[in-house]
C-alpha cells in the first residue's frame, strides 16, 4: 500500500510538471511576443494561444501543488505508522 501511494503521488507530480511545461510552451513559443500592429487574424491566434497557455500553466501549477501535498501527507502518514507501530 505504501508503494502504491508513493507511486500515485509521484505520478501526480509528474503530470503537473508536464502540463505546466506544455502551458509554458504555448505561452512562450506558440504565442510569443505579439507583433506591433498585427492583422486581426494574428491577434486572434495570439489571444487563443496565450489563453491556452495560461490555462495549462494554471492547471499544471495547481496539480503540482496537489501532488506535493499528497506526497507530504503520504510521507507523514508512513512515518507516523513506522514510529507508532
Amino acid at each position: 500500500m505504501k508503494h502504491a501511494l508513493r507511486t500515485w503521488s509521484g505520478a501526480v507530480l509528474l503530470a503537473g510538471c508536464i502540463v505546466f511545461a506544455v502551458g509554458a510552451y504555448y505561452e512562450v513559443i506558440k504565442a510569443g511576443i505579439p507583433y506591433q500592429d498585427p492583422p486581426l487574424e494574428l491577434q486572434i491566434q495570439y489571444a487563443i494561444n496565450l489563453g491556452i497557455g495560461d490555462a495549462l500553466c494554471r492547471i499544471g501549477f495547481f496539480t503540482v501543488l496537489a501532488g506535493a501535498a499528497f506526497r507530504l501527507a503520504v510521507c507523514l502518514l508512513i512515518k507516523k505508522r513506522l514510529c507508532s507501530g
